[in-house]
């Protein structure tokens, strides 16, 4: 099944309604649309959607609810470990072949305060904006398992202290002097000896120090 998401600038973009011409998706009339929520609501949304989906035999007309995740590593107590993150919190997906009363629906759900693009204009009741297909398939990229593995959920400045948790500096105490994402490393200088020495470790060898 399809699967999508949205950068914030474009979001924005569509929300001023910076229009541009709309592609269909391949799936029929199906489209992907933002759907703009209270922001820590997402979970709840989406459950209240799906069960509402099965009860009144919508599955017809809706194809997917989604909320935007993506993997990121976090780093925490040393060990760099794989979760998934919201990358739109504030938002959901859903892919729906779009009338009437699926709008009506989608709109009456409770934590959702509308679909991007539509409002009212003169007392006009004005259509949804779909996601164009370029928007989708970064979505899709985003989405998808293979997705950049190398970004991190993790905050490190240089000067900020850490404290090595493994390897032969382990419980050694330095500062950062160099963060490289790009191959998961860091430079801290720390003292041996009485002599301050710079070593590289790996991003899962660290730990910051309140």
């Amino acid at each position: 099944m399809n699967s999508p998401e949205n950068i914030q600038e474009e979001i924005k973009d569509i929300e001023n309604e910076k229009s541009e011409e709309t592609s269909e998706e391949e799936n029929g009339n199906f489209k992907w649309y933002a759907v703009r929520i209270i922001s820590g609501h997402e979970n709840k949304v989406k459950a209240y959607l799906d069960n509402e989906i099965r009860n009144e035999n919508l599955g017809d007309k809706i194809n997917n609810v989604l909320i935007p995740l993506e993997k990121v590593f976090e780093v925490k107590g040393g060990k760099r470990k794989i979760k998934l993150k919201n990358f739109l919190p504030g938002y959901i997906l859903i892919e729906a072949d779009l009338d009437d009363k699926i709008r009506d629906f989608i709109s009456k759900t409770p934590s959702i305060i509308n679909m991007v693009g539509s409002k009212s204009v003169k007392g006009k009741r004005l259509d949804p904006l779909p996601l164009r297909s370029a928007e989708v398939k970064r979505i899709k990229s985003i989405l998808n398992d293979e997705a950049d593995e190398k970004k991190l959920d993790v905050f490190l400045n240089v000067g900020d202290p850490v404290k090595v948790t493994s390897g032969p500096f382990n419980n050694f105490s330095g500062n950062i002097l160099e963060v490289n994402l790009e191959k998961l490393k860091v430079k801290v200088m720390v003292s041996i000896f009485g002599r301050k020495t710079p070593i590289e470790l790996e991003l899962g060898q660290i730990e910051k120090e309140k």
